[in-house]
């Protein structure tokens, strides 16, 4: 019932966002009250999904419910600088949804982390670089369909995803933002390789694994590491970047997620 009473927040919320967009200051106060509330109840549902039971219970939906916490999070500090309300109607949604992820999938138990320090601080920095980037990867798609709309001005500019645009800064400031993201998020994605190793030394007694979880990791966060070396070197923007982030954050996507909803969803295994 707590849940479900939050995934309807999130979407009366999300609705809200969309009836004020377009009016100078709509919403921006009730916005700024009810995000970190909304957040910190999805954190207690978080906690007790993942540790309520007695034991560490992890898989998919744990991973995006936390994800999509961090994004909510990311999204309301965002909002005291630039008005990015227009993602509201993207993020919200999709944290109504995996708030109720945990509540038809418990995950798998891992007692290590009931012990280990060093994998509580990896999911933690995990998750942190996966809401960053899929912050980023948003902002790349509606960077995107701004770019396509400017090459196309005839079309309504008030109506549908219209009432969204007009809500966003400039092309150039959200670029100037979502460079930010992913060097933030880059730094994060570099940390959890990191504390991956130090976490596989103390549980399996080896520097690192390479199954298709490292393999997939390794992979978004090269594409990263040449996006923003493109970026800094050849100055990379434009559509030439976007190609480049939706790439590294598909990897990213396969590295966890999509594995363990392959096996939880699809296989029925944890």
């Amino acid at each position: 019932a707590s849940a479900t009473a939050v995934a309807a927040a999130y979407v009366l919320l999300a609705w809200m966002s969309w009836r004020t967009l377009g009016r100078p200051g709509g919403g921006v106060a009730w916005r700024a009250v009810l995000l970190p509330l909304l957040a910190a109840a999805h954190a207690t549902l978080l906690g007790l999904a993942i540790g309520g039971s007695g034991e560490f219970r992890f898989g998919f939906a744990q991973a995006l419910s936390a994800t999509l916490l961090l994004a909510v999070l990311v999204l309301w500090i965002e909002g005291m600088f630039v008005p990015v309300r227009g993602l509201d109607v993207f993020i919200m949604p999709a944290a109504a949804v995996c708030v109720l992820l945990p509540l038809g999938w418990q995950g798998a138990a891992v007692a290590a982390a009931s012990e280990s320090t060093a994998l509580r601080l990896h999911l933690l920095v995990a998750m942190s670089a996966y809401s960053l980037l899929t912050i980023a990867a948003l902002h790349a798609l509606l960077m995107a369909l701004l770019d396509r709309r400017l090459h196309a001005p005839l079309q309504a500019p008030t109506q549908g995803l219209g009432r969204i645009f007009r809500e966003l800064p400039s092309l150039l400031a959200l670029e100037r933002l979502l460079f930010r993201l992913i060097g933030v998020g880059f730094v994060l994605l570099t940390a959890t390789l990191i504390t991956g190793v130090f976490f596989s030394e103390q549980l399996f007694g080896r520097a690192l694994r390479f199954e298709h979880k490292t393999v997939f990791t390794i992979a978004s966060w090269l594409v990263f590491a040449a996006l923003l070396g493109g970026r800094i070197v050849f100055g990379w923007r434009g559509r030439t970047a976007l190609r480049w982030i939706f790439t590294g954050f598909l990897m990213l996507l396969l590295a966890y997620v999509g594995s363990r909803f392959v096996l939880e969803v699809v296989l029925g295994r944890v």
